[in-house]
């Protein structure tokens, strides 16, 4: 009996922990980000649950899996990376770190990192992080860096570190180095940066196809996505990105917060995406570098952004067009061509400069998205293994639901709010179920319990 009364207790706390876990946190969190006063990079919880706090590189919501990782300041003292797996790490002012990778001799790999600055963090425009990768004799394979630029407005910037085997010195198998290098300018601050490392291998095509990018592509800007605007708040991290599909959407964004969403692109489609600020209220002003969009690939390459000044009047972001995804399209060495290489989920990264503050007021302010995607969906190129993680570069049904065009009905596949309010309720239901049972249940086993303990009590003792 014992046994049985504390397993139902147990359970018991176990309904109500399930049953608040699912209230509505969506509506209370979409509040705060439009009423309220938004920390930098994020507001509210992420889509794991995890808190997201002001001034503090917790703001930006680390996959809730990171494992957590010291870089080393030798490649002798290098801790490995498995690829599919991602990492958080931090770096200080003036460091070089080293992680390390074993890798076949036919996939290629990626190893994006994400750097995350304090959100209060002092930031010249130079400042940012080099990435490279490097065979175990130190040949670099690819070098890239990522920076805060003239807008002077902390946030999370990704570099992307890269190992292809069309590269003679990077062609076996073996041991690679990832080396991270923080960048910082006289007077910047000290502080030390979050990081976050996401390593992928992409496996090659089980047959030989054309080496040759597409040299004729559907380049031009196609009429703007009209419609009534839905709500879609934004995540704060790569990690707790929200699906957009076709469509126009619109949030609240204060200066100094990054927004996250992922849209899904298929196998020979296209994406067209701008972000519009609407105008303010306060008199006069200028801020350079206001407005940011950012798109990123499925392995967080930089795709390519834009960045616009602020005088308030609304002011509209727009990327330029960019090519059908195509495996071809590597083979280029045009930048926005060749990362629109595989299938998958596009991150579009909208920024608010933080010193919009000082100059125009805490807002926040009313953010809208037009996103298009166009083409038919094509067969993919047919790898000959699996990616770590796996299905990265594929598009499910549910992501086509979400990205179909003009968007899903609330409720429906596509909207997550929808989803949201039908697992609070369904939640609701399912934990006052549960615990109804659980009651009947204790009740029923305490008068068995009575009724054995009475029918002992006029049995004759031996």
């Amino acid at each position: 009996m014992r046994r049985r009364t504390a397993w139902w207790r147990a359970a018991v706390v176990g309904a109500v922990l399930c049953t608040v876990g699912t209230l509505p946190t969506s509506g209370a969190t979409a509040a705060a980000g439009v009423l309220g006063s938004s920390p930098a990079y994020g507001a509210g919880t992420s889509a794991h649950g995890d808190s997201v706090f002001a001034h503090d590189d917790s703001a930006f919501a680390y996959d809730e899996d990171d494992r957590p990782v010291d870089g080393a300041a030798t490649t002798a003292d290098a801790v490995a990376l498995k690829p599919g797996e991602t990492y958080r790490s931090s770096i200080r002012r003036h460091a070089t770190l080293y992680y390390r990778v074993e890798l076949d001799a036919t996939s290629t790999a990626y190893v994006p990192v994400t750097a995350v600055p304090p959100a209060d963090a002092k930031v010249a425009a130079t400042d940012g992080i080099k990435v490279s990768v490097q065979n175990a004799a130190g040949a670099p394979c690819s070098l890239t860096s990522a920076g805060f630029g003239a807008g002077l407005s902390p946030r999370p910037v990704t570099a992307l570190g890269m190992r292809e085997t069309s590269r003679a010195s990077c062609r076996a198998g073996g041991t690679y180095y990832v080396r991270v290098e923080r960048r910082d300018a006289t007077g910047s601050g000290s502080d030390a940066w979050g990081l976050e490392l996401a390593p992928v291998t992409e496996p090659p095509p089980a047959r030989t196809g054309p080496t040759k990018a597409p040299e004729v592509w559907n380049s031009a800007s196609p009429e703007a996505v009209t419609g009534e605007p839905r709500r879609r708040d934004g995540g704060a991290g790569f990690a707790t990105a929200r699906t957009l599909g076709q469509g126009v959407w619109r949030t609240g964004i204060a200066p100094g917060q990054t927004l996250f969403y992922r849209v899904p692109v298929d196998w020979g489609q296209q994406l067209y995406a701008t972000a519009e600020l609407d105008g303010s209220s306060a008199d006069g002003g200028y801020v350079s570098g206001a407005l940011g969009l950012s798109v990123y690939n499925p392995v967080r390459a930089d795709v390519d952004d834009v960045a616009r000044s602020y005088s308030g009047r609304p002011t509209a972001a727009t990327v330029d067009p960019l090519p059908p995804v195509a495996y071809r399209n590597r083979y280029t060495v045009i930048d926005k061509v060749r990362t629109m290489r595989f299938a998958g989920a596009y991150y579009l990264v909208v920024h608010l400069n933080g010193q919009m503050a000082d100059t125009f007021g805490q807002g926040p302010y009313g953010l809208k998205l037009r996103v298009r995607v166009s083409g038919t969906a094509q067969a993919a190129p047919g790898y000959s293994g699996q990616s770590a993680p796996r299905g990265l570069f594929e598009v499910t049904d549910r992501d086509r639901a979400a990205g179909a065009a003009g968007g899903a009905p609330d409720g429906a596949a596509g909207d997550d709010s929808g989803a949201m309010k039908a697992l609070a309720v369904g939640g609701i239901g399912t934990g006052t179920a549960l615990l109804v049972v659980l009651l009947v249940w204790t009740v029923t086993a305490r008068r068995r319990a009575s009724a054995q303990m009475r029918v002992s009590a006029q049995k004759p003792t031996a």
